[in-house]
């Protein structure tokens, strides 16, 4: 009967979404685009971070790695708390908080002031995205419209991604490297200002009050579990790391148990029951793990491997942006005519095309050969994030939006957090384990051991010797980064491939399962016609 009235329920109509509700999803735009700007001109900066602040390899992975950590450990709660409060309501606080955590970032003054701001605008940001996103859910209740609005939704944040390295490395190229910080104040206050006016208040009125102890479960078990993966990465398995890591598995299965008690729980597990949920859900955290490290990479490449200005590195970044943009908004119109399963398993041999082009990079390349690679691997990812998005947002009931949006969020933070702390640290292993082995005559000792760390270090010694043993240094140093760049895409080019295989199987069989609320479905039985 459940299956019948699912059907029913898919073949009738639903409302579609008026003027008021596309001027809304324009203002929720602004807080997605500030969000991976904040991602972004990070990345830019941290050739000059390294060199004012000169944190050491493991502070400098804190610096780019706790705003994601952070963000994965609080959006559940965030989440959950949206539910309650109200969404536009959590919107407004998060905007006020970010914005004054940006401004305590831009004036950091040391690494360890830079990883508090960050964990702070980490907090702050966890507001953000599971309002945003509960809020389309609520505001789109026409099944292809509203995934036509999560396709707005992502490219809004690859808008920001193509916007902030331009903005980002002009001002870097003017002011100190804080400076990029303060982009997030203005846009903040604009949202303050439009959004009252323009966004409607959702909230579950059923809702009864958050649970302490689960959100501190939740947060502890992220980044328990978190921390010992990239310990691990950097150390190797020691006790510390198994420590980490059975406590985050412990504190997990608690917090697991406790919603199963609770008659208001933080998260509702029956959602993980919908095979549609549980696979976008699992496909979205390995796409996201393989995807988030590469950029990373290639920021660094661009300005430290070849000697670009942060400006210019930003403008060779624009038509990643741009191409995530297209893809985004044209994944909604093949996902009428094309299987759901179908285009995320392309998605992922296209990121694996992608991948592929990079590891050809060497120490003279073009940066088009990297920017092509990036370009290739955008258009892989914008189906997968747009459709499994759309999967897990609509197999949640509307007043269960704000929780499976913080689910669909953290499984995108989760991921990338996970992809930086992993493949960047196994990058940053690659280039140690190959600076071990490099001698470089006519420099002093201890010299090559601070060039060993990172190349940001290896450029910051140099700034300190003579014109010809630096370049001597530099050479050796970029020609190893280059090296390990290349070998770490060429694992995310194996990864790809194998998460293809694994997104086709588990996709097609979760539709296959006879879920009302898949993607093929409600497409199938919604009404044709133009978006709007």
């Amino acid at each position: 009967m459940s299956e019948i009235a699912n059907l029913q329920s898919a073949a009738t109509p639903a409302p579609r979404a008026s003027r008021r509700e596309w001027i809304g999803l324009a203002v929720l735009a602004l807080p997605c685009m500030l969000y991976s700007m904040d991602l972004t001109v990070l990345n830019l900066a941290v050739p000059q971070l390294t060199e004012e602040l000169k944190p050491s390899a493991a502070q400098l992975l804190w610096i780019i790695d706790i705003y994601g950590f952070m963000v994965a450990g609080s959006l559940i709660t965030m989440g959950t708390l949206g539910d309650r409060i109200g969404r536009r309501r959590l919107l407004m606080i998060g905007s006020i908080a970010f914005g004054l955590a940006s401004i305590f970032a831009a004036f950091a003054w040391n690494a360890e002031t830079l990883i508090l701001a960050r964990a702070v605008l980490g907090v702050a940001a966890a507001t953000l995205a599971p309002s945003t996103l509960s809020l389309i859910r609520n505001m789109f209740l026409d099944d292809r419209q509203r995934t036509f609005a999560i396709g707005v939704w992502l490219a809004s944040f690859s808008a920001g991604g193509a916007i902030g390295p331009v903005v980002g490395g002009l001002m870097l190229s003017q002011f100190w490297w804080g400076s990029v910080f303060l982009l997030a104040v203005p846009v903040m206050a604009l949202i303050l200002v439009l959004g009252p006016i323009l966004l409607p208040e959702f909230r579950d009125p059923e809702a009864g009050r958050i649970d302490l102890v689960s959100a501190a479960q939740s947060l502890i078990s992220v980044l328990s579990a978190i921390y010992g993966v990239k310990h691990i990465a950097e150390a190797g398995l020691d006790t510390t790391a198994i420590f980490f890591i059975l406590l985050g598995i412990a504190v997990a299965i608690l917090f697991a148990r406790r919603q199963l008690r609770l008659a208001d729980p933080l998260i509702d597990l029956r959602l993980f029951k919908t095979p549609t949920f549980s696979a976008a859900l699992g496909v979205n955290i390995l796409g996201m793990f393989v995807g988030f490290g590469a950029f990373l990479f290639v920021a660094q490449y661009l300005q430290l491997v070849l000697g670009l200005s942060p400006f210019v590195a930003g403008l060779w970044s624009v038509p990643t942006g741009v191409a995530m943009i297209v893809a985004s908004m044209g994944v909604p119109v093949l996902a009428t005519r094309v299987a759901a399963s179908n285009l995320i398993a392309s998605g992922f041999v296209l990121a694996a095309v992608g991948f592929a082009i990079c590891t050809q990079v060497g120490t003279s390349s073009s940066p088009l050969l990297v920017t092509t690679g990036l370009v290739v691997l955008c258009l892989g990812f914008a189906s997968i994030g747009t459709l499994t998005t759309d999967m897990i947002v609509g197999s949640a009931p509307p007043e269960r939006a704000g929780a499976a949006s913080a689910i669909s969020e953290t499984s995108f933070e989760f991921g990338g957090a996970l992809g930086i702390a992993v493949l960047g640290s196994l990058l940053t292993s690659a280039y140690r384990g190959r600076m071990d082995g490099l001698v470089v005559t006519g420099l002093p000792e201890e010299t090559i051991a601070a060039a060993r760390q990172t190349l940001g270090g290896a450029v910051a010694v140099a700034a300190d010797l003579p014109s010809a043993e630096a370049e001597r240094l530099l050479t050796a140093a970029r020609d190893v980064f280059t090296q390990s760049f290349a070998f770490t895409a060429s694992i995310c080019v194996f990864l790809s491939l194998a998460t293809a295989l694994m997104a086709f199987l588990l996709l097609r069989k979760a539709s296959d399962d006879g879920d009302g609320k898949a993607t093929a479905l409600v497409h199938e039985a919604a009404p044709s016609g133009n978006v709007g």
